[in-house]
């Protein structure tokens, strides 16, 4: 969505990270709620986005041909593609989306903790001694890059050998924005930004360089107030701004310098590796393998890919690592599925010049330091918890007692909290329960314990559940969720609050690490609590996770609960599944299965299967399309006459899920036509009118739904999640979206009554079965399905998996942490 930066564009996400195209063979599917006829004329949609903040890989244009589906009230589903949260559109030098330092204002509570937290994982580092011995049998490009790389840590001058270009201009002084989530508060902080004399020379610069004017902002903000030397000095920092590509950069560049302008200028080498690993970042990985690096760059068009790669190394740009691609003692080597760096481009996992036979074979690595530091840090902190015996809260007796009194896997879940101090819990909707009725054990035992979920739709979803419970078991809500659920709880089927709290003790990962949620921090800055749930697990990055890890105070205990089969984190990193796949700690799977031929269908999905599904209720309709056009008037008639009319749930409790932003079909089209149904109006206020449905980002990978309450000087004022947020109005553009239609990424960690997804016939291409999976499992009492991508759908949930993302963390804790029995 529009609320985050403008994210590479497909040619980016081709050679960076390239993933399998989904055109499948699948069975249409007929007859729904809707009995409109005809098409509506075809909307009119931008251009299809790529999305690697978030893996989503928008379609653009195209129409799709009539999908035939067979079944009244059966199931074809039709998917949505690795659709995205949000970084909008690619695009020129567009400034729409924002830049990481123009949302720095947004939570400066957040950026004091995090730099605190920062200077914890530098101690760290800067403790650690001696270089890996692993990699004396590299030679070439690999052997020269490794001996640069130790050169610069113990402080010696590189061999000429390998730097024997000019030196390099001097570095920039700016720090890199921070780009983490952040929540939003109640009254924005006002900006600390450059001032009016520094911003005034960038638009200066920028103008004689034929950039946007647009781009002023976020330039003046990450470059700071010597924006224009540095840029002067070395036109190529314009890469840094979000949605600045190379092919622009390189035309700034040689408006400023002209002849002296030149393809194998050091200074243009480094800006596009460090892009390059920006761009993968974004795409999940948190570094790429030497031979993938040097490989892109080439088709970047720099001439010696090597030079630029170690000049990188050598400025501090990037990092580089050595990992061993077999490991000695009980840990299985990483699975190329995602974590040993699968490279589509040119089969990854090479041994980088190691003779087979003469060493342990390694794998060269480079990323950005921040994530690096962060997945150094995150592996230390749970190896501390692995590791060390959890605080004894309650005697095995009153542990073993609270297990009994809990159903099926729950107890199991009890029991292994009781004795580790991490604990791995699977499942999808049902089993919400299970670490609900964990939370009632632990507050029975006196423990200080605490469920955070990804978002404040997830965190609303299990309060909701704690309250059902609560009022007992014989309360009927057909809307909640989990309320087809077995009790999770003991005897009194209640899950109680937090101690000493009216409320269930739930909370937002970022409110828990911001203090805005949750139990606070003790004397130590360590969160005070001696249980911690984390919810929605696969939607945990790198950096969140290692912030969660440093946090926890010693003796206490982590749970990740999540279903693995959904989208990954928006943010670089897979760390549920990567600790899943190290099999360092105990791993619960919940027995608890999704009632209803909703639950039918998603499981099935789970494991590559698309059947149909008997609905006699109309759980589960497919609306065959021929186009674009057709796609959007039969989805605003679904959810403004055929779903209320048929089922009784209003439009604002049904959702629409797309592939992507752009297109014909996309959420900008569908938003479009939405509003122009359910809340007409001139869109005075930079679009948006008082009562429109909203998608609010405070920053990359993070968005709140909302709706618009007025506008003022202040700027646009929303209320998400009960609580009250001013945008201001500089940001609205690139930082709100209207909300009846989402991607699929955006939608991930909510559950609405109704879900209508919209499967045109250009998204073809984008479908995969998590993303499959996440779209369909959000529905909780009713799915409509607006199929126009023929037999792409099954095809694509069969044999279409995640994309790979290349990670560290199993390759770190297999030298911390046993191998779990």
């Amino acid at each position: 969505m529009s609320t985050e930066p403008e994210a590479a564009s497909e040619d980016t996400a081709e050679a960076v990270d390239a993933g399998p195209g989904a055109q499948g063979t699948t069975p249409g599917s007929a007859a729904g709620p809707s009995e409109g006829d005809g098409a509506g004329p075809a909307a009119a949609g931008g251009g299809g986005s790529d999305d690697p903040a978030t893996g989503a890989d928008a379609s653009d244009g195209g129409s799709g041909d009539p999908g035939r589906a067979s079944a009244a009230g059966t199931t074809d589903p039709a998917a949505d593609g690795p659709g995205g949260e949000g970084t909008g559109e690619p695009g020129g030098a567009d400034a729409g989306g924002a830049g990481g330092a123009a949302q720095l204002s947004e939570a400066e509570a957040e950026l004091a903790a995090q730099r605190l937290e920062r200077e914890r994982i530098e101690r760290r580092k800067a403790e650690r001694q001696g270089a890996i011995a692993a990699g004396g049998k590299l030679s070439g490009t690999a052997a020269d890059l490794l001996a640069a790389v130790r050169a610069v840590e113990s402080g010696e001058k590189p061999t000429a050998t390998v730097f024997d270009d000019p030196a390099p201009a001097p570095r920039r002084t700016a720090q890199e924005p921070v780009r983490r989530p952040q929540p939003a508060p109640a009254e924005p902080v006002g900006p600390a930004g450059p001032v009016p004399e520094a911003v005034e020379a960038v638009r200066r610069v920028l103008a004689e360089g034929g950039a946007p004017e647009a781009l002023v902002p976020q330039t003046a903000a990450l470059l700071g107030e010597a924006a224009e030397e540095a840029l002067r000095a070395d036109p190529w920092q314009l890469l840094r701004v979000g949605g600045v590509r190379p092919e622009q950069a390189d035309g700034f560049a040689r408006a400023l310098l002209g002849a002296e302008c030149r393809p194998d200028d050091e200074r243009r080498g480094r800006a596009v590796t460090v892009w390059l690993l920006e761009q993968a970042a974004l795409a999940g990985h948190t570094a790429l393998e030497l031979p993938r690096l040097t490989a892109t760059l080439a088709q970047r068009g720099v001439p010696d890919p090597g030079a630029a790669v170690q000049s990188t190394l050598a400025e501090g740009e990037a990092l580089a690592f050595q990992d061993a691609l077999e490991q000695t003692g009980t840990h299985p080597r990483p699975a190329p599925g995602g974590t040993a760096g699968t490279d589509e481009a040119g089969d990854a996992d090479e041994t980088d010049g190691t003779d087979e036979g003469e060493g342990p074979p390694v794998r060269v690595l480079i990323g950005l330091e921040r994530y690096a530091l962060a997945e150094e840090s995150l592996a230390d902190g749970l190896a501390r918890l692995v590791n060390s015996t959890p605080k004894q809260d309650g005697s095995a007796a009153d542990w073993e007692r609270a297990a009994a009194g809990a159903p099926g896997s729950a107890a199991e879940l009890i029991r292994a909290v009781a004795d580790h101090g991490l604990v791995l819990h699977t499942g999808g909707e049902a089993s919400l329960a299970e670490p609900a009725a964990l939370l009632h054990a632990a507050h029975a035992l006196g423990l200080r314990a605490w469920a955070a979920a990804h978002g404040p739709l997830g965190r609303d979803r299990f309060a909701a559940l704690a309250a059902h419970r609560a009022a007992g078991p014989h309360s009927e809500d057909p809307t909640a969720p989990a309320s087809t659920a077995p009790d999770p709880a003991a005897s009194d089927g209640s899950v109680p609050a937090g101690p000493g709290a009216a409320e269930p003790a739930v909370a937002t990962v970022s409110g828990l690490l911001t203090g805005a949620e949750g139990p606070g921090r003790d004397a130590d800055g360590a969160l005070d609590l001696d249980l911690l749930v984390v919810l929605d697990a696969p939607q945990l990055d790198v950096e969140a996770g290692a912030l969660l890890a440093e946090s926890l105070p010693d003796g206490a205990r982590l749970v990740l609960s999540g279903d693995p089969a959904v989208l990954w984190s928006a943010g670089p990193g897979r760390v549920f599944a990567d600790l899943l796949a190290a099999q360092i700690c105990p791993r619960i799977a919940s027995r608890r299965p999704d009632p209803g031929p909703l639950g039918e269908l998603v499981s099935g999905i789970g494991i590559g299967e698309l059947g149909q599904v008997e609905s006699p209720g109309k759980e589960v309709v497919i609306v065959p399309v021929r186009d674009a056009g057709e796609a959007v008037h039969r989805t605003v008639q679904l959810v403004a006459d055929s779903v209320p009319r048929a089922l009784g749930v209003p439009a604002e409790e049904t959702q629409v899920i797309t592939p992507g932003h752009g297109g014909a079909a996309g959420t900008r089209a569908l938003n479009a036509a939405l509003k122009q149904r359910l809340n007409p109006g001139p869109g005075r206020f930079g679009g948006f009118d008082p009562g429109d449905r909203v998608a609010y980002s405070p920053a990359p990978g993070r968005v709140l739904p909302g709706r618009v309450v007025r506008a003022d000087t202040e700027g646009l004022h929303l209320t998400c999640a009960d609580e009250a947020v001013v945008v201001p109005k500089e940001r609205v553009e690139q930082s709100v979206r209207h909300g009846w239609a989402l991607t699929a990424h955006q939608a991930v960690g909510g559950r609405w009554p109704a879900v209508v997804v919209v499967l045109p016939g250009d998204a073809a291409q984008a479908l995969s079965r998590p993303w499959v999976y996440t779209a369909f499992g959000r529905a909780a009492r009713h799915l409509s399905v607006v199929h126009g991508v023929e037999q792409a759908l099954p095809r694509a949930v069969a044999e279409v998996p995640a994309k790979p993302r290349t990670t560290r963390l199993p390759v770190l804790l297999a030298p911390q942490v046993p191998v779990a029995d």
